[in-house]
């Protein structure tokens, strides 16, 4: 019996070295090209002859908002998070954030702007320390946080 507990606690050990190690060390690097790949294909939809639609402007309101999200793609946000009420579709490793401004208070501990400050969870932490945020860069992911949460 000692000796399953003693394995347990050091799989579970290596198991948060390990989590750590990726997120400190892997995860930076991962979220640099997230943020190359959205900035790509940010500039590829911004060009007219990227159009899709079939003509009934359904592509053009999902266009504004892509452009709308332009800050979240730039950062990598999108990567593991999506924002249904803007139409941005991205990862599914991290919440949805269309009621984060709302939200993030109440489980943090701290409004989203202080939040993405200095964050309070071990993941997102690792992802603004490897990829800080300036402050207009901040008030545009707050502003559009705040649009998904009025919608």
């Amino acid at each position: 019996m000692k000796q399953t507990v003693a394995i347990f606690l050091i799989s579970a050990l290596i198991g948060l070295v390990g989590g750590y190690s990726y997120f400190q060390l892997g995860g930076a690097k991962g979220e640099t090209n997230a943020a190359q790949e959205g900035k790509q294909e940010t500039a590829q939809s911004s060009q007219p002859s990227a159009s899709t639609g079939d003509g009934n402007g359904a592509d053009k309101t999902a266009n504004d908002s892509t452009q709308d999200g332009n800050m979240l793609q730039q950062k990598g946000c999108l990567s593991c998070h999506s924002v249904s009420k803007l139409n941005l579709q991205g990862g599914t490793t991290g919440p949805d954030l269309s009621n984060a401004y709302q939200e993030v208070e109440g489980k943090h501990g701290k409004p989203v702007e202080e939040f993405l400050k200095a964050p309070t969870s071990a993941v997102m932490s690792g992802v603004i320390k490897s990829n800080p945020l300036t402050d207009q860069e901040r008030a545009e992911i707050v502003a559009l946080l705040k649009e998904a949460s009025e919608k």
